[in-house]
């Protein structure tokens, strides 16, 4: 674990993106490997990212953690409940959690996560979902340990495969 005093959570800026993508891009060949077809691993295209990513980088709901001024994590998550009507209970969303690899299991992700809990607090918000990869068992046990729920299971179709996601359900308020 580091000292969580080191870990500076802010929002993005434009010079971070390519940093981001970086840990995107390394996150899903690390922790996907084993699952996710190894050609549309392989087709994750860097400069692609990058300029989707520079076209809503500074949107609220973007933030990153810092180490000695180098990016090592980000999240991007969503006040409200437009992403879908199907969940008319949930009105916020966590879409995107990622820590650099050579650095999970020291509480970054739990201090991204916690940011964006007591961001959601504060606006009176009451129950958050994540989606997960129902095989990635590391991040699972990471979102059940920190008091997630499972909520529903979905298919995601990435490349030319269909894989099983899981939603995770926090009570935020009770966080």
């Amino acid at each position: 674990m580091l000292d969580k005093d080191k870990i500076i959570i802010r929002n993005v800026k434009k010079e971070d993106i390519e940093k981001i993508v970086d840990i995107n891009i390394d996150g899903w060949k690390t922790a996907y490997k084993d699952f996710i077809d190894n050609d549309y691993l392989i087709k994750l295209n860097k400069e692609e990212k990058i300029a989707k990513l520079k076209k809503y980088y500074n949107q609220d709901g973007f933030i990153v953690a810092v180490i000695d001024n180098e990016v090592v994590g980000f999240c991007i998550y969503i006040d409200n409940n437009k992403f879908s009507s199907e969940y008319e209970e949930i009105d916020c969303e966590l879409c995107a959690l990622y820590v650099k690899s050579t650095l999970k299991k020291k509480g970054i992700g739990r201090k991204l996560i916690q940011y964006v809990i007591d961001e959601f607090k504060n606006k009176g918000r009451e129950k958050m979902i994540l989606w997960c990869f129902a095989e990635n068992v590391q991040s699972r046990a990471f979102y059940e340990k920190i008091g997630g729920k499972v909520y529903d299971y979905k298919v995601g179709q990435f490349g030319d495969k269909e894989y099983e996601e899981v939603a995770y359900v926090y009570n935020i308020q009770n966080m």
